[in-house]
């Protein structure tokens, strides 16, 4: 149905045709910041509103756990445990121990982010993890903080660091659950129900989106778990899956690496051949001095694209992955350069029975 605005000069103003169409419009950029950032905060206000589509394709739909809220970033585990169902991870322990620390120092470029992301593809390697059944949970919880920028513009202001809880179907054949301080839990579903707008002034009409299988954009657990080992056909199969997503190739994929290794729990293996993937994508530095929502502090593998930088923060000595920053890399309206715009805070990654459940504190 060609759903393209024509001029009428019938029954209606041109004044409240203009008002009923820009009401279908999607809302305007944020000034002064750049492609993600304006993402990351369209996708926070996703919490409180549905999403609205260009006419022709108009969609609500519930949202998503991920997609640049803040991405997650896990730390390597060493030691798991089993409790009444729940497998839980002890994020003290990580392997690494005896490795070379990064020393401090300036920003660098490709040839030390390889080394690095070489001795963490190591540590991450041999990890000891638990397997996830089909018909559990993937527990995350993080802490982390988002900034804001006021309609008018100006610089951003950063918000306290709160807690997010994600709870995700190992298999992708069960709701998942989104839970974050401050706002209404959220129902994680593909068979959440949509409503179809034909054109201005139409009524909505309930319908449902076809499920589509897993992917690198949409993962399940069981799908990360199935991923090559081999870096070059890992970041291959990559690039393929997020053609067309925007930003440049390289950023793209960059970013979804990102993704996986935050908000999953890829087994060694897997988690080893991400990192020797985005180890051969241009334009990686190592970043010396960096910190998660927390406070911890680390090395930064980095990467700059419009005039941001994402920085996977992870411990100097050990290589466990801590968490993951934004900074902006260019003054603007947003803020001077080196203003933090996003951050993240692992704290638990487990396997759990149910919706809900959380796992039993460890101690070593």
């Amino acid at each position: 149905m060609n759903t393209t605005p024509r001029r009428r000069t019938h029954h209606r103003s041109e004044e409240t045709e203009r008002l009923g169409l820009t009401d279908l419009l999607p809302p305007p950029p944020v000034p002064g910041l750049g492609p993600d950032r304006e993402l990351l905060l369209k996708e926070e206000l996703l919490h409180k509103a549905t999403l609205v589509e260009p006419p022709g394709s108009l969609i609500t739909r519930a949202p998503r756990p991920r997609r640049r809220l803040v991405r997650f970033a896990a730390p390597a585990v060493a030691c798991a445990l089993a409790v009444g169902g729940i497998m839980v991870v002890n994020l003290a322990d990580t392997p690494g121990h005896g490795t070379t620390a990064v020393k401090k120092g300036s920003a660098t470029g490709a040839p030390e982010a390889t080394q690095l992301l070489d001795r963490i593809a190591l540590a991450a390697a041999g990890t000891k993890q638990p397997a996830v059944r089909a018909d559990q949970f993937l527990y995350i919880e993080s802490k982390v903080a988002y900034a804001a920028q006021s309609a008018a513009g100006g610089p951003v202001t950063m918000a306290p660091a709160h807690t997010r809880q994600v709870w995700s179907s190992a298999d992708g054949s069960r709701p998942g659950l989104l839970r974050e301080e401050g706002e209404p839990d959220s129902r994680l579903d593909d068979d959440a129900p949509v409503y179809h707008l034909d054109g201005p002034g139409a009524t909505p009409r309930p319908g449902t989106l076809h499920k589509k299988g897993p992917s690198i954009s949409d993962p399940t657990h069981e799908y990360v778990a199935s991923l090559p080992t081999d870096p070059d056909a890992l970041l291959k199969l990559i690039r393929d899956e997020t053609r067309g997503q925007g930003q440049d190739p390289d950023q793209r994929a960059f970013t979804a690496i990102g993704d996986l290794l935050a908000e999953t729990w890829a087994p060694p293996k897997v988690s080893a051949a991400l990192y020797k993937a985005a180890a051969k994508i241009p334009g990686v530095t190592v970043i010396h001095e960096a910190a998660d929502a927390t406070g911890r502090e680390g090395v930064a593998v980095a990467r700059t694209a419009h005039g941001q930088q994402t920085q996977w923060v992870f411990d100097r000595t050990t290589y466990a992955f801590l968490g993951e920053r934004t900074v902006l890399t260019e003054a603007g309206d947003a803020g001077p350069a080196g203003t933090v715009v996003g951050t993240s805070a692992i704290l638990t990654k487990a396997a759990v029975d149910r919706v809900g459940e959380t796992p039993a504190p460890t101690t070593t």
